[in-house]
């Protein structure tokens, strides 16, 4: 007999959805289940506990006050070139640094005003900037007075996010010898459709060309390629590696990193660390990918996305040990509790596969990309891929007015600064702590084992239900789920019987009876919560598979 309202025929139509689609559909039900068990008697409505998204429920307050503080500073500059009731001027360059000192000195109540000092004599210590023109930048972009120059980043702003993404992207090793440029965006999410965008319109990949993706991967991953725009024939490289114990690692078999060394497979798209499983590279795979480029696809190009990597320790990107080949994508949004305000960056070496390929075009294709570019410079055929990125978009004619809102960038640089002082390592490991207290109260509640695993993020967690099915009761147990459910089944069951969202697995090409945790988008003791309604469900199937 079915534990849900749906039938299973209604149920296999929304699978189809994808996972974010599909969720609001498990809030709907669990909402109407609370509406119902409140509209009972005596009964009391549980609290909804939705573990479906990925938004973070702490925030980094420091750099937020220190970004404050400076908007004050700021407009002190502005009211003293011109000041008309609520009308001011553009703050001046000329001694703006010792401005800025005398109103740290005469403002020492201001909260956040010493965490700006510091980031201040931090940027002007590390990178040699001019006090200046650097604390000018600062004060002038937190107004928001100028349009973005350069338009692609700040150059103040580019030194300290470069700094930063050496620092936890490079464990503190950036490649020898190599210069990154970057690109900032409005979140990871823009970086995304920039890239795919700019690769299509410089010719570098076409319809229908040949990509990878390392799976399970964050949807639009998925998504995107299969738009009629592009096309994609996407080969998909799965982590399908068993512990001894039966339980799921979430790891790339040699065999499946092998398909990368195909050169018809133009590109590849790696969330590191992978989102649901929330794991970093192995070293092994990692090696393994630098191998097959060096010796037999020398152009992949690889798209990596590593917003999680400041969750592990030593984590070290693919662009470090692939700076040629390699597109880095990164959001501050999940690590500084800022989703909000969409702060993305992507970043390219500056000798790079990309450029290489661009200047090997045919005359035919350098002549279409120099009448798209042509409005842009004398020589449109010299402009970098990174640059090209910035002008497609906005439409190459409004590339006069791209870039990020310079208030984002100061709140990008603050953040970076944050993260090279103690106070802002120790932000780090406070936050690292959160997530892993939550898995383990997570898994204390399923009474379920995963694997021991230094790279683990603990961002998300994906359980592998069929896994764990057949571990704890046998293929049987396994064969008789798969015959008679859906794979998401368990998901309508939780928002119904108990008020708990989750996104299904399947949804992000993992094994179609996984589901996906967010750990960090509720309190601590809800984990230990959802914990045990997913092992009673889980028991729930072992009942009716006992009784049949």
């Amino acid at each position: 007999m079915p534990k849900t309202r749906l039938s299973r025929e209604e149920i296999r139509s929304f699978a189809q959805l994808s996972p974010f689609e599909l969720k609001d559909k498990f809030i709907q039900i669990a909402t109407e289940s609370q509406s119902d068990k409140a509209g009972q008697k005596g009964m009391a409505a549980q609290a909804m506990l939705n573990a479906g998204r990925g938004n973070p429920n702490w925030v980094a307050t420091g750099p937020r006050e220190a970004y404050h503080a400076l908007g004050y500073f700021a407009i002190s500059e502005s009211r003293r070139v011109w000041t008309a009731d609520n009308l001011g001027g553009m703050p001046e360059e000329s001694g703006c640094a010792a401005r800025f000192e005398h109103f740290v000195r005469t403002n020492p109540a201001l909260p956040g005003i010493e965490l700006l000092k510091a980031c201040v004599d931090l940027a002007v210590k590390r990178f040699g900037f001019v006090p200046d023109a650097f604390v000018h930048e600062l004060a002038d972009s937190s107004i928001g007075d100028n349009y973005p120059v350069p338009d692609r980043i700040l150059r103040h702003t580019e030194q300290i996010v470069r700094g930063y993404l050496a620092d936890e992207m490079f464990d503190h090793r950036p490649p020898e010898g190599q210069t990154m440029s970057l690109f900032a965006t409005e979140g990871g999410t823009a970086a995304m459709c920039y890239i795919f965008d700019s690769l299509m319109k410089n010719g570098i990949l076409e319809k229908g060309d040949r990509i990878a993706l390392m799976v399970p991967v964050f949807t639009p991953y998925l998504e995107i390629p299969e738009l009629d725009t592009y096309g994609f024939d996407v080969v998909t490289v799965e982590a399908s590696l068993f512990t001894e114990t039966g339980v799921r690692q979430w790891r790339y078999p040699t065999e499946e990193v092998e398909k990368l060394a195909d050169p018809s497979v133009k590109m590849v798209c790696c969330v590191n660390p992978s989102n649901p499983p929330s794991l970093a590279l192995s070293t092994r795979v990692s090696d393994q990918i630098v191998s097959l480029v060096a010796e037999r696809n020398p152009n992949l190009i690889i798209v990596t996305d590593d917003v999680y990597g400041t969750f592990v320790e030593g984590f070290r990107s693919l662009a470090a040990d692939l700076p040629r080949n390699t597109l880095l994508v990164y959001s501050y949004s999940k690590h500084y509790g800022a989703t909000g305000w969409r702060l993305g960056v992507i970043g390219l070496h500056d000798d790079n596969v990309i450029d290489a390929m661009l200047a090997r075009q045919s005359p035919e294709q350098k002549a279409r990309l120099d009448k798209r570019y042509g409005t842009l410079s004398l020589e449109p055929g010299k402009i970098r891929f990174i640059d090209r990125m910035v002008a497609d978009s906005r439409q190459v004619a409004l590339n006069h007015t791209a870039g990020l809102s310079l208030p984002q960038q100061v709140m990008m640089a603050l953040f970076s600064l944050f993260d090279m002082l103690d106070e802002g390592q120790e932000y780090k490991h406070r936050i690292r702590a959160i997530v892993r207290q939550r898995l383990d109260l997570l898994l204390e509640g399923a009474h379920m084992k995963i694997s021991e695993d230094p790279k683990r993020a603990a961002y998300y967690i994906e359980l592998d239900l069929l896994a764990e099915a057949e571990r704890v009761h046998g293929k049987e147990f396994a064969g008789f789920l798969e015959r008679n459910y859906e794979p998401v089944d368990p998901l309508f069951r939780l928002a119904e019987q108990t008020s708990v969202v989750l996104l299904n697995g399947g949804g992000f090409d993992g094994p179609e009876w996984s589901v996906r945790v967010s750990l960090a988008n509720l309190d601590d003791l809800d984990y230990l919560k959802i914990g045990h309604h997913l092992r009673v469900i889980f028991d729930e199937y072992a009942r009716e598979w006992r009784a049949g």
